[in-house]
């Protein structure tokens, strides 16, 4: 099969930029074009850190600091995308809910495949903590591609 449209959501970590670099290699090779994905969290006044409230933001400077991560999270897929020649488009969303925005967009979007990485939790974090990807992997309609990437890469 030959894909056309590639996602490539991120969440900004350095896994993730890996990842998103090696979907755009892959959108290159193969023709393709890419879609970028960052799904926001809603506004809310706390900011949470580890589970305990840290800090009192307005909606507004909330929506500001949502702007930014997503301006700066995004900015690595059009910059890369750019250096390839590689069409790209992206989009921020507001979802609660990562992996269902992700599925989502795939599917207005006419995404052809889902390529993100997996941070590779094992064990017990992973029964807890969940992961994205799997969840991605559960209820996407289109192919996952799951890029491994080790920390130390």
């Amino acid at each position: 099969m030959t894909y056309k449209h590639i996602l490539l959501p991120t969440d900004g970590s350095a896994l993730s930029n890996q990842s998103v670099k090696a979907g755009v290699e892959l959108a290159r090779a193969i023709g393709a074009r890419v879609t970028g994905l960052f799904a926001a969290p809603a506004p809310t006044p706390l900011v949470y850190e580890h589970h305990m409230p840290v800090a009192y933001m307005t909606p507004e400077e909330h929506a500001q600091a949502i702007e930014r991560a997503a301006s700066s999270f995004l900015g690595v897929i059009e910059k890369a995308a750019q250096a390839a020649g590689v069409p790209c488009e992206c989009i921020k969303v507001t979802s609660e809910y990562p992996a269902d925005a992700i599925v989502e967009v795939a599917r207005r979007q006419h995404c052809d495949l889902i390529f993100m990485s997996s941070h590779g939790r094992k064990g017990v974090s992973a029964l807890l903590l969940g992961s994205e990807t799997s969840k991605v992997l559960a209820h996407a309609k289109v192919p996952v591609l799951v890029h491994r990437t080790h920390p130390s890469h």
